[in-house]
């Protein structure tokens, strides 16, 4: 039986010497392992086996990684980790800001890409809080048993990465957190790159801030990192 840190994970990458080296960690791992190569093969791969996690490439022939990732994102609450080439940091964020929830630069480690794929899958299915426990501040309720998210009475979209931040620093007000500590807490991680949490704020006060550039809600605490400010 699988359990919370293992499943089906599609690899899409059009290196095969990549994709056989991440296949066969993933499998010893305890995965079940499908490889494409291509972006239109990762959507149909994905459509026809329902897999629990997609590993995926930024760059590839035909669609690329972002386009895939916007068009899984579209479709499925798959949890995505990217592989970028080393320095692409602008592409980078682009892709967490698509949708993917944690990437690994290339080179990198087989054993840490296995680790992160394990921390993604483990967080993707956390048990959820006892349906009926919500926060409120104002307009702004967040239901963390329907794991659902209403500003002003209407229901707001957010990925999973998402949602957990802003329930995290809700029920949390007033207290500055760093980056890492953020990581380590609503992530799961004990090592990642900090523009992670950097990128979801940002993704957060577009969708919860009247203002994103002068936000009321998630303050940025200088030389520390973040707050929660109630604004009632």
């Amino acid at each position: 039986m699988v359990n919370s840190e293992t499943g089906r994970i599609l690899v899409v990458d059009d290196d095969p010497t990549v994709a056989e080296v991440v296949a066969r960690y993933l499998i010893r791992d305890g995965h079940e392992v499908h490889c494409v190569a291509d972006g239109h093969a990762a959507l149909h791969a994905a459509a026809e086996k329902s897999p629990d996690l997609v590993v995926l490439d930024l760059m590839l022939p035909g669609i690329d990684g972002l386009e895939v990732c916007r068009r899984l994102r579209e479709r499925w609450p798959v949890p995505i980790v990217m592989l970028t080439a080393l320095g692409e940091e602008t592409d980078r964020l682009v892709g967490l800001e698509t949708g993917a929830d944690d990437y690994v630069t290339k080179p990198f480690s087989p054993r840490e890409l296995a680790l992160r794929v394990r921390s993604v899958l483990r967080r993707a299915r956390a048990v959820p809080a006892p349906t009926g426990e919500t926060t409120t501040d104002g307009d702004l309720t967040v239901d963390t048993g329907a794991h659902e998210v209403r500003l002003r009475e209407k229901e707001i979209s957010l990925t999973a990465r998402e949602f957990d931040l802003l329930a995290f620093l809700m029920r949390h007000p007033r207290q500055a957190y760093t980056r890492a500590d953020l990581l380590e807490k609503v992530w799961g991680w004990e090592f990642g790159d900090s523009s992670t949490v950097t990128v979801h704020v940002r993704r957060l006060r577009e969708k919860i801030e009247q203002d994103p550039t002068a936000p009321r809600r998630i303050l940025t605490v200088w030389g520390v990192g973040y707050r929660y400010e109630p604004t009632t």
